[in-house]
């Protein structure tokens, strides 16, 4: 009986630490900062005339340009894949850059977002194309927008107005976003940069609350 006991604990020893140190490294892992200080989006107005902003916000940023018929599939991508699943994080949100005189074309793809879940974190903000080339630049990222302003990839911001991302991707080394055209992009590497990018500003906020009741 002894005998077994030992390999018993001798097999299982192992695997136990094992899922310890993994599940502390997935806990505690922090997703790099690829640029600084984006730029805000000072000139930018809402379907509702609203202004927006990056400062103190979780951002999912895109950039969907003059049509917006060619972005529907990816704005259902990430609305299914990432939206739905963190909306109701206080501090998460998407914010979509379009230019000025496409509202119509909001406001009917903003009906069909409804359809899969609210959209009060979700936003289409309107500026010129200078400002929207202004705020792609501040990006410093190695993707192009197209004679349309637009690009099927989106990009990951903290509250600090820093562009997050991969240093050390498998596949492509460094990366400065997500491709919303590509399911398994978005199912896998995007979603889980925002579950850590999440949780880091969580435990941020739970030592926060645990300092102040010392």
């Amino acid at each position: 009986m002894k005998k077994y006991l030992v390999l018993g604990i001798l097999f299982l020893l192992p695997i136990t630490a094992y899922v310890f140190f993994a599940s502390g490294k997935n806990n505690f892992a922090t997703l790099p900062i690829i640029t600084n200080s984006v730029a805000e989006l000072e000139n930018f107005k809402t379907l509702d005339g609203k202004s927006v902003q990056l400062e103190r916000r979780i951002t999912v940023l895109g950039f969907f340009g003059s049509d917006l018929e060619t972005h529907r599939a990816y704005a259902y991508n990430l609305a299914h894949k990432i939206y739905t699943k963190n909306h109701q994080f206080n501090e998460f949100q998407f914010v979509i850059l379009l230019p000025e005189g496409t509202e119509e074309q909001a406001r009917g793809l903003e009906e069909k977002l409804k359809e899969i879940a609210p959209t009060d974190a979700w936003f289409f903000a309107f500026g010129s194309g200078e400002d929207i080339t202004e705020v792609f630049q501040s990006l410093k990222s190695d993707i192009t927008l197209d004679p349309n302003l637009s690009t099927p990839y989106v990009f990951l911001i903290d509250k600090e107005r820093n562009l997050r991302g991969r240093d050390d991707d498998d596949d492509e080394g460094l990366m400065y976003g997500f491709d919303s055209s590509t399911i398994a992009e978005i199912n896998n590497k995007m979603n889980d940069d925002v579950k850590v990018l999440l949780a880091e500003y969580r435990r941020a906020l739970k030592k926060y609350n645990s300092d102040r009741e010392i």
